[in-house]
Order: C-alpha cells, then structure tokens, then sequence
C-alpha cells in the first residue's frame, strides 16, 4: 500500500510517499511562502523523484486540523483533487497527534502545542501506553494558564512541541520548571510521514475507516474570524431593530 501523506496546517508545507515496508521519500518547506505557491510543486517533485504516479497511490492521508484555517483548506481541497480522478480513498488525521506521533514511545506526557492567536493555543495531551499513543486529554483550544492548570495537576513530566513554542515556550519553562521538556526544532514541526504512518496504523488496527474524497472535511475546533465577525454584526442588527 502506497500512502501520500499532506500537512498544511502550518506554515510547515510537508508531504511524504510510505508504504506498509518504509519511507520512500519526504519533502519539507518552512518558508514564508503561501501552501497554495509551495504545496503541488513539492508534490509533483517528490512524486517525479520515486518515479510514482497517483495510479500508484492506494491512500491519501491529510492533516484534517486544527491549525491554519487557509492551510487547512488547500491541504485538505488538494487532497480531494488529487484522489477524485482514481477515487483514491482519504484519510483523515489529526494535525496534533500528527505532531504527538514526532516523539515515539515517550514515557512522558507528550504535548502538542500550535498557535491559534486569541492568546489560545490549540492542544491536546497525549501518551504512550501498550506501543500505542493514546489522547487523553481533548483537543481544544486553551489558554497557557487552563493548559497549565490541566497538566500540573499530574506527576508525569511533559515533553512540549509545535509552533506554539515560539511564543509561549518561556512562559512554559517559568511554569513548569524541570518538569517541562521543549522538544528541539527538527521535531517540533510538523511531518507529513507522521501522518502517514498515523493513516497506515489506523488503517491496519481498524481504527478508522477510509473515506471517499467526497466525505472528508477539515476540523478547526473553533469559529474563523470571519464566521465571529459575522456573528458580531448579526448581533448588532438585531439590537439595533429591537431596539
């Protein structure tokens, strides 16, 4: 089984071809440059490069959210244009157990943390138990301080990564002290072979089921500045008549 794996959730652009056996090939861009500039001409080159055509491809595995709104979008819309000339099935993944899935067999808390701006950071906990990584503290967007007092209230140490470091990685060493450990760069961000292999085990412990390209869609976990604006005005127009 060929997997092409995407992540845009980012400003990480990322894709990744795996199979049941190894990686066959991945390609990361970190640059200021839009997904919908960067995202088919990484896919085409690291197809050209393994010789592959998407009659090749068995599955599609995208980063489904939370993240970027945009990023989210063209990953998640390049996904269903690439599978719906061969029906490729899709699968969905979690951009944050995508990142969770960086660290292996940690026997610590492993804490995934993307900046949501709104002084939030999207996150969720997540540990190793029986060689597999296991969700136990929801996805949600969340403040440092409610994340701070979700993880205090626990005995394990706690390994931090994402983007959200850039940001709240001193507030989170001045809270936590030597129980938190902020993961070096070339595993803090996001990979697109994590959500490969994430697909590949879902798949193989029927965990998920695959999805036609017309089923998938991205989760944000929260309202877009734009659906809140447009709350706001509603809300405004109907003051205004009652008024």
């Amino acid at each position: 089984m060929n997997i092409l794996a995407i992540d845009t959730s980012s400003l990480v652009a990322t894709v990744a071809v795996i199979n049941e056996e190894k990686l066959l090939g991945e390609y990361t861009i970190n640059t200021p440059m839009t997904h919908s500039q960067k995202l088919m001409p990484i896919i085409d080159e690291l197809m050209k490069q393994l010789d592959l055509k998407m009659d090749d491809i068995d599955l599609i595995a995208v980063s489904r959210g939370p993240g970027s709104f945009t990023g989210i979008r063209i990953g998640v819309a390049t996904a269903k244009g690439l599978a719906h000339p061969n029906n490729i099935p899709i699968i969905g993944i979690s951009s944050l157990e995508g990142l969770a899935s960086n660290i292996p067999f940690s026997e610590y808390l492993i804490c995934p943390i993307m900046d949501a701006r709104r002084n939030q950071v999207y996150t969720g906990v997540y540990k190793w138990e029986e060689n597999k990584l296991n969700n136990i503290v929801e996805e949600a967007p969340l403040t440092i301080e409610e994340l701070t007092d979700i993880l205090l209230k626990r005995k394990e140490k706690v390994i931090f990564l994402g983007d959200g470091l850039n940001r709240y990685g001193k507030d989170i060493i001045d809270k936590f002290k030597d129980k938190a450990i902020l993961a070096p760069q070339y595993i803090s961000m996001q990979r697109a072979s994590s959500i490969g292999q994430l697909a590949f085990n879902k798949v193989k412990n029927g965990d998920a089921k695959l999805k036609s390209y017309l089923d998938i869609v991205p989760v944000y976990l929260r309202k877009s500045e734009a659906e809140r604006q447009y709350e706001e005005k509603m809300k405004r127009c109907l003051c205004d008549e009652e008024s």
